[in-house]
């Protein structure tokens, strides 16, 4: 059986689910495809709890209220998910085209949107023997429950954004180590200074290393082995959090025959549609000269791009650009 919809969506993260909302102001409906469990993409995937910053009109979200508020905001246009599948193949139409999944889900569009993120994504894992063992008990590549860690002692590894923000938050109600092999960052300036106050006042504490082995599992405490150039050592914790970023793939998306540059989509800017007719791409997915890697840059891509669509759903007719504070339409789809 083959579903048909107007639009077949490409991952369900923030910029995903902001589609919905664009593209339904115009009544274009919406299916969306996306190979994790959950909607939310990364941000409820790996950072549910992480504070988010640069969301205008709030001056603090973290991850998964994003996703939540973002969810309430599109269920007036009843969108379609499709989850834990990945969008194996896509097959052209007289009609548009077929969306084929890992699981045999077949959903027939007039246009696709990819809004993959930065496509398939796992966390970069430590390159420890046996560390399969530890993960989800005593190794957590991601924070979904941030009070479960709350007066322990943690040990977090690297030294990217994710380890600096993380340092930074936890340090408010656990003891916190962070480790990395140099005193050299590559995170946000703001979240260094940060974390170099803390150190300063104690409430984090920094080692100079690399953790080289798991020595043993005593009680509800983990033993590490690191070591630098000048020594080795140990260290006993309650929890690893290693935070060493994303393993990123296109996976089959780069067999589309789409135009890429270094791994990412070559979008316009007019409408973000790629060198493929009614194919577009928003979010980290895509790349143009001048691209910023940052949701809201996904949402100001989403609604240009929910301009193009209209063309190919709506041939025939005049797309008249109203503001949501006079739309009709809306109005009556939300009831107001």
């Amino acid at each position: 059986m083959i579903e048909k919809t107007d639009v077949v969506i490409i991952g369900a993260g923030p910029v995903g689910l902001f589609a919905v909302f664009e593209l339904g102001l115009l009544n274009i409906h919406c299916q969306l495809i996306d190979n994790l469990d959950k909607v939310g993409g990364q941000c409820a995937e790996l950072y549910p709890e992480k504070p988010i910053y640069d969301i205008p009109s709030r001056p603090l979200v973290t991850g998964q209220e994003l996703t939540d508020e973002l969810i309430k905001q599109i269920n007036p246009f009843k969108p379609k998910f499709h989850l834990n599948q990945q969008v194996d193949k896509i097959i052209k139409t007289e009609f548009g085209w077929i969306v084929e999944t890992s699981i045999g889900t077949k959903v027939e569009a007039k246009c696709i949107v990819v809004a993959a993120g930065a496509g398939s994504f796992v966390p970069r894992k430590l390159p420890i023997e046996n560390i399969e063992k530890y993960e989800n008990k005593k190794v957590f590549y991601a924070i979904r429950n941030k009070s479960q860690f709350t007066g322990k002692d943690l040990l977090i590894a690297g030294g990217g954004d994710s380890a600096l923000d993380w340092t930074n938050e936890l340090s408010k109600d656990c003891n916190v180590t962070l480790i990395h092999r140099r005193k050299e960052f590559r995170a946000a300036p703001d979240s260094v200074s940060k974390m170099h106050e803390l150190e300063k006042i104690g409430k984090v504490k920094f080692i100079k290393g690399q953790i080289k082995e798991i020595l043993e599992t005593k009680g509800k405490k983990i033993k590490l082995k690191y070591e630098n150039e000048e020594n080795k050592s140990q260290i006993e914790v309650d929890y690893l959090l290693p935070f060493f970023g994303l393993k990123m793939e296109l996976g089959p998306i780069a067999d589309w025959g789409l135009n890429l540059h270094e791994n990412l989509i070559k979008v316009d800017t007019e409408k973000f549609e790629t060198s493929t007719p009614s194919i577009f791409a928003i979010g980290d997915i895509n790349w143009y000269p001048g691209k910023l890697k940052l949701i809201l840059s996904g949402f100001h891509e989403s609604a240009l791009m929910a301009q193009g669509v209209f063309k190919y759903c709506f041939p025939d007719k005049k797309n008249i650009f109203r503001y949501t504070t006079s739309s009709k339409d809306l109005h009556k789809k939300l009831g107001v």
